[in-house]
């Protein structure tokens, strides 16, 4: 079995323009968004939020058009605001067929936003415990020599657990086209993970609890504990806690199911004869995601307004973890948390990161890779900013933050008067 697709280093929101888009004229106030990150962040904002002067849709149309570069066979995004809803996509590369700002593509990560909204809500109900070990759910699961590993550390990425399936040598893009179809249920990814077919033992990266790095097996674990409290599959308990509720009918959990709703944003890889294949129809694994750009823009406002969680909960999602002195904890590795005022510290909270923007704004969300695909959705915690991107990638390395994401960030720090006042 070759390495998950989504075994990727996870975006960050336009994180390698970020230092670019301070030099953009006429950058546009911050919204003020709460973040439990103290410092400079907090107070370098202007009384002008982002959009207070309407959304600059000439800048965004720009954004969302395809550009040499882009490594993309087609993007869409959403920007809300309270007065104001802008939607745009470009055409698909290979086929100039228009595409629907409503498609549907596979959402990667973003998956975890709504799993940790699952583990949250068993928790207010007493089925969970946050503090419990994972030894203590999945007996047996985790090698011996682990040390114990909380709930609440599988959450926001302090557990140390190693990478899924590390060691395995990533596949090829031909690997990757003939395998999509290939689908992987939670004991897959953890059995090959913890327990490689080499017969080796894959070491903890840090004691738990000690730094912060962003942890996709984590995720797959508590996934498993989910499954094990309830007695339902993971799609069971995502489409009935929070799919059908907010009626997000164009959001769906197909575990292995490889039909793609239509209108569908196509996801390609170019194989070794310079061929692009669509991957669009995918196995992927149980805790793949189908979405669109409304319902996760509904799906984002729904939880940040507390319709989902009550508020111990929901705090739990922007707590970032601390050391004993109420610091944030050290990322890592630094690459994933390299925006604002304390890069390189924690920017994860439970199923959400945090990102500064240039003018002070701090965003909250979520980034995500599927094979073929790169997404993000994110808002400012007051709601007063939301925005959706999507790409359906023509490559099979969809590392790195997609261009749209960055341009769509400058256009945003670009109000309306800002393009009258240059011509």
């Amino acid at each position: 079995m070759n390495a998950f697709p989504r075994r990727l280093t996870p975006l960050a929101l336009a994180a390698a323009a970020l230092a670019a888009t301070t030099a953009a004229p006429a950058v546009a106030a911050g919204a003020p968004a709460s973040s439990t990150r103290p410092g400079p962040a907090a107070t370098a904002r202007s009384a002008a939020p982002i959009g207070a002067s309407g959304l600059n849709t000439a800048a965004l149309d720009a954004a969302i058009g395809l550009q040499p570069g882009d490594r993309a066979g087609g993007q869409l995004a959403r920007v809300s605001t309270p007065g104001q809803v802008w939607r745009g996509s470009s055409p698909d590369a290979f086929t100039g067929r228009a595409i629907s700002p409503d498609a549907h593509f596979h959402v990667g990560s973003i998956s975890k936003t709504f799993e940790a909204t699952v583990v949250l809500q068993l928790s207010a109900e007493g089925k969970i415990d946050l503090d419990q070990t994972v030894q203590h759910y999945l007996p047996g699961l985790l090698p011996e020599s682990y040390q114990p590993i909380t709930v609440r550390q599988l959450l926001n990425h302090t557990s140390g657990l190693p990478d899924m399936q590390a060691g395995i040598p990533n596949p090829t893009a031909d690997q990757l086209i003939s395998e999509r179809l290939d689908y992987f249920t939670l004991d897959d990814v953890i059995r090959s993970s913890l327990h490689p077919a080499d017969g080796s033992a894959p070491a903890l990266h840090f004691t738990p609890g000690t730094e912060q790095e962003y942890s996709s097996l984590g995720y797959r674990v508590a996934a498993k504990i989910i499954e094990q409290v309830t007695g339902h599959s993971f799609g069971h308990e995502v489409t009935t806690r929070v799919l059908q509720p907010l009626h997000l009918d164009h959001t769906s959990v197909p575990e292995g199911d490889t039909w793609m709703p239509r209108p569908t944003l196509h996801g390609y890889v170019t194989d070794s004869t310079g061929r692009p294949v669509d991957v669009s129809e995918q196995g992927d694994d149980t805790t793949a995601v189908i979405s669109t750009a409304p319902d996760l823009d509904r799906f984002i406002g729904a939880l940040f307004s507390g319709r989902l969680l009550a508020p111990e909960q929901l705090n739990e999602m922007f707590a970032l973890p601390r050391d004993s002195a109420g610091n944030p904890l050290h990322y890592k590795d630094g690459s994933d948390c390299d925006t604002g005022p304390a890069k390189g510290t924690a920017c994860y909270g439970a199923g959400l990161k945090n990102v500064s923007l240039p003018d002070g704004t701090v965003l909250w969300g979520k980034t995500g890779h599927d094979l073929g695909y790169a997404s993000g959705v994110f808002a400012t915690r007051d709601l007063t900013l939301r925005t959706v991107y999507a790409v359906g990638t023509s490559t099979a390395d969809n590392g790195g933050s997609p261009a749209v994401a960055n341009r769509l960030i400058a256009a945003l720090l670009t109000p309306p008067r800002a393009a009258t006042t240059a011509r």
